[in-house]
């Protein structure tokens, strides 16, 4: 049965969203994320996504005109704005844009799910049915500095799942729930649903329980930082029979995709930019087990998680420098979608045809020590996006 659902959609189009960071600037604190929103409505795709996180997942002892160029409009990096502010600020200056917004992702530990629950549902409604709730474990970097428990991320991520779904379906009325985490005591959650729907739940999952978690609860399923399209169709499948399992309809889950683009004008272009030093410094994200396949060691274990668990603001410039000494460029060129616009479209096809539907597309381009080049990765990144649109 499972064969035969991905037949069936294969000649579903490709859709597309853009994603970005929400960083202060020089200039404006709106400026950078307002020019890719425009971006991202003058390609015509279908979403436009940012980021939930308190700092930035590159490490800041570089980020310094040395190795990052871009330093020179963005002095912080950990300058992280709030999303779900910057969403509402967006829907409000771009009333007639009919682009979905969603947060991808956003934190199921750090932020109470009643609180998730209200931001998006908020948003929803001023947006007319346009928002999406991008959702996963988070951080170590973002919860276990600030206090937050993270001694069990998944186990309160199937929690928070659950009391969102319960408060949005509870009518209203007085919800009582036990929970290890988030209990509801005669609980009231009174917002209505845009027009009797609610904002659809993109579920970022990896690990097998993740997965399980995924088939029972999303529309969406949503992983990042996979390392071969073969690894994509392998976790689709646990997804659907999952869903199976819990008496959904597999089709009723998308099947979508975040992943990160390094682009530019030409070949060498592409080249400086994945051996530059920050390029591999973002390779500490990257899983153990993907190091390992490039017959290399992650630097903190075969067994890291990568992102989930990498506090990026302890280390300083010569730890990172000896973590990513023996940074092979493969790792990079399988991890993220690298090369010219034609080289970007012809590996996102690969992603398709294991089963990927719906694309969002981060430009981290700017990862190099020059600005000028950072930022005319901006025309190749667009003919991305057309491109894209077309698979």
């Amino acid at each position: 049965m499972l064969q035969l659902l991905r037949k069936a959609t294969c000649v579903n189009q490709v859709r597309v969203g853009v994603s970005t960071q929400i960083v202060d600037s020089r200039y404006s604190p709106t400026a950078l994320v307002r020019a890719r929103m425009l971006m991202a409505t003058a390609s015509g795709v279908d979403s436009f996504w940012v980021a939930d996180h308190l700092n930035s997942l590159l490490p800041r002892s570089i980020a310094t005109p040395g190795y990052l160029g871009v330093v020179k409009l963005v002095p912080k990096l950990d300058a992280q704005f709030e999303p779900w502010t910057m969403l509402g600020y967006l829907a409000s200056r771009n009333r007639f844009a009919r682009l979905r917004l969603g947060v991808g992702v956003t934190d199921a530990s750090r932020r109470h799910p009643a609180v998730t629950a209200q931001a998006v549902a908020t948003l929803h409604s001023i947006t007319r049915g346009r928002a999406i709730l991008g959702i996963g474990v988070g951080e170590r970097e973002a919860n276990e500095p600030y206090g937050v428990d993270w001694t069990k991320p998944v186990a309160r991520f199937e929690e928070a799942i659950a009391t969102i779904r319960a408060l949005w379906h509870s009518g209203g009325e007085l919800i009582s729930r036990e929970s290890p985490y988030f209990p509801l005591r005669n609980a009231v959650f009174d917002l209505p649903p845009y027009r009797g729907k609610w904002p659809e739940i993109w579920i970022a999952a990896r690990g097998p329980r993740m997965l399980r978690v995924t088939g029972r609860y999303a529309d969406a399923w949503f992983p990042g930082l996979l390392s071969r399209p073969k690894d994509y169709a392998s976790g689709l499948e646990a997804v659907q029979t999952a869903a199976s399992d819990a008496g959904r309809n597999p089709s009723s889950i998308t099947p979508a995709l975040s992943i990160f683009v390094v682009t530019g004008r030409s070949r060498d272009d592409v080249e400086q930019a994945v051996n530059s030093d920050a390029a591999k410094a973002f390779a500490l994200n990257f899983p153990g087990q993907m190091w390992t396949d490039h017959g290399v060691q992650h630097p903190l274990g075969h067994d890291f998680a990568g992102a989930q668990d990498l506090i990026p603001q302890t280390l300083d410039e010569q730890t990172v420098l000896s973590y990513i000494k023996n940074v092979p460029t493969s790792l990079l060129k399988d991890a993220l979608l690298v090369g010219t616009p034609d080289e970007v479209i012809d590996q996102a096809a690969q992603w398709r045809d294991h089963g990927a539907r719906y694309l969002v597309v981060s430009n981290v381009s700017h990862l190099r020590p020059t600005l000028r080049k950072g930022l005319a990765t901006s025309a190749p990144f667009f003919k991305i996006l057309r491109g894209l649109k077309k698979l």
